[in-house]
């Protein structure tokens, strides 16, 4: 496959609006997330799916599994056809840096959500969808970074949320 074929445009690619929804704060430990979800209107993310989610990522928080997150960011669940989910928790560290740790679940055979291997020197990060959501909340921890940074700022940035079209 050549370098062109690898970053065009299929000619059947249909591309459809999805909707970036926010859903209750997760607390892991001493970390508090935003939590987004993304999906078309007509099939959001199943409450099953998005509980089974939280239980995957409480699961890996009382077992280290996650590593140290830091104290705030946000988790993007994002419906991907069917019954195909990634689960994008990301963090912000060293006071401009966004860190993102990513799993996945597919479909049925995936009891719950396990880490997505990512191989290779250049990898994929956050599709167009997810965007929306991090752009969001780049201006949104950019206003906390400017502000006293206090508990009245941080309390600031967890109200502030996104909901809509992405």
């Amino acid at each position: 496959m050549s370098a062109l074929e690898q970053t065009s445009v299929a000619p059947d690619y249909l591309h459809i609006e999805k909707f970036a929804r926010p859903e209750p704060s997760l607390a892991l430990g001493e970390t508090v997330l935003k939590w987004y979800d993304v999906a078309p209107d007509d099939a959001p993310v199943p409450l099953a799916i998005r509980a089974v989610a939280r239980r995957s990522l409480r699961d890996a928080c009382r077992t280290h599994e996650l590593g140290a997150l830091g104290e705030l960011g946000f988790v993007i669940l994002h419906r991907c056809g069917e019954d195909f989910y990634f689960l994008l928790v990301s963090t912000w560290r060293n006071e401009n840096e966004l860190w993102e740790t990513v799993w996945a679940k597919n479909g049925e055979s995936d009891a719950l959500f396990r880490a997505w291997p990512i191989d290779g020197a250049h990898r994929p990060t956050f599709c167009v969808w997810e965007l929306g959501a991090v752009c969001h909340e780049r201006e949104a921890w950019t206003r906390y970074l400017v502000s006293a940074r206090d508990e009245a700022a941080r309390h600031a940035y967890l109200r502030d949320t996104f909901d809509g079209v992405v």
